[in-house]
């Protein structure tokens, strides 16, 4: 037989159990610091990866008219490869570009991931456009998986003619070349 006084002892761990049964899914502070520490560590690694990329793509483009962009995170490299209008047909001088690029790539960011932005200048339909530049994108991933950069690090997309993407806004004909283009965008350096 239980008297008042156990039972109320009793009454009282139960409680006591259930509220430490709560605490379970609360996270130390040191082990919160940590965690973020090694997340800031991390991040700081992948943006100087990024900065080391880049520099190494200003060096190899300096020759060329080529703007290259470090963005938080990510490299874009401008004017890659220019097409004829109606074409997606990668012209030789952008070639040589492309090899450069997957050179680097291959030697030093075997790990990247990269991909293929494609463009066309408004002379077309919107939906042809679009087509037109997928057909570009998918030119320069196939060329840089042929020069030796894994299939799975390498995509393509298509922007078409959006007006916000064009270089020359409206621009056609010759003076639209610089929006019939393939731009490549690093959006992750991988491991030196």
């Amino acid at each position: 037989m239980t008297t008042l006084g156990s039972r109320i002892t009793y009454g009282f761990v139960g409680v006591i159990a259930i509220a430490l049964a709560g605490c379970n899914g609360y996270v130390k502070k040191a082990d919160f610091d940590t965690a973020v520490s090694e997340l800031r560590a991390n991040d700081q690694k992948q943006q100087q990866q990024i900065d080391a990329l880049a520099q190494e793509m200003h060096q190899k483009f300096a020759d060329y008219d080529t703007k290259i962009t470090a963005l938080q995170g990510r490299i874009s490299v401008d004017n890659i490869a220019h097409f004829d209008t109606n074409q997606s047909t990668l012209r030789d001088e952008d070639k040589q570009r492309l090899d450069e690029f997957a050179k680097v790539m291959r030697d030093h960011h075997a790990q990247a991931l990269v991909t293929a932005e494609g463009f066309a200048d408004p002379s077309g339909s919107p939906a042809y456009n679009q087509k037109l530049a997928l057909k570009r994108a998918n030119a320069v991933r196939d060329y840089l998986v042929q020069a030796g950069m894994s299939a799975d690090q390498v995509r393509a997309v298509a922007y078409g003619s959006v007006k916000n993407r064009q270089v020359v806004k409206g621009a056609k004909g010759e003076q639209g070349q610089p929006n019939r283009r393939v731009s490549i965008v690093t959006d992750f350096a991988g491991n030196s």
